[in-house]
């Protein structure tokens, strides 16, 4: 197994250009310009730090897949509460390859670990998400 493709000593400049190519491959385009076109100086060096360290050193790493990571990184919103972000993620799993199924399973183990209210809101959430592009929740089959 590939321990990850991180190199220490990638300049600046090529982290946030790698970062940002795996930004916009996982939240899309249009979510990824509308926060650059919202940057101000004030917020530039907290973008400059999202880019450098979520999205070059964790996202851009090759340990575990983009669907794995997408899965813990939703279980992880849900347990914390951050709904927005939840949200954002949840929409990202079109660019990251996890399913309905995953997600569903992921906010099981959030019910078991994080709390019953914060997987009972990811629900929420899902169902209005998956409705919203047309996914037939109806014919499931129960775990």
């Amino acid at each position: 197994m590939t321990v990850s493709n991180r190199q220490p000593d990638t300049p600046p400049a090529k982290r946030q250009e790698e970062g940002m190519a795996t930004r916009r491959s996982v939240l899309g385009d249009d979510h990824v310009d509308r926060a650059e076109q919202s940057r101000t100086g004030f917020d530039a060096p907290f973008q400059d730090m999202i880019v450098d360290s979520a999205w070059s050193r964790v996202w851009s790493s090759d340990a575990i897949t983009k669907r794995e990571r997408s899965m813990l990184t939703l279980a992880l919103l849900a347990a914390g509460g951050h709904w927005d972000e939840f949200e954002m993620h949840l929409k990202a799993t079109a660019n990251t390859g996890a399913q309905p199924e995953d997600v569903r399973e992921v906010l099981l183990h959030v019910a078991i670990y994080a709390g019953v209210p914060a997987a009972n809101h990811g629900f929420k959430l899902a169902k209005a998400h998956y409705r919203s592009i047309g996914v037939d929740l109806g014919e499931w089959e129960t775990v």
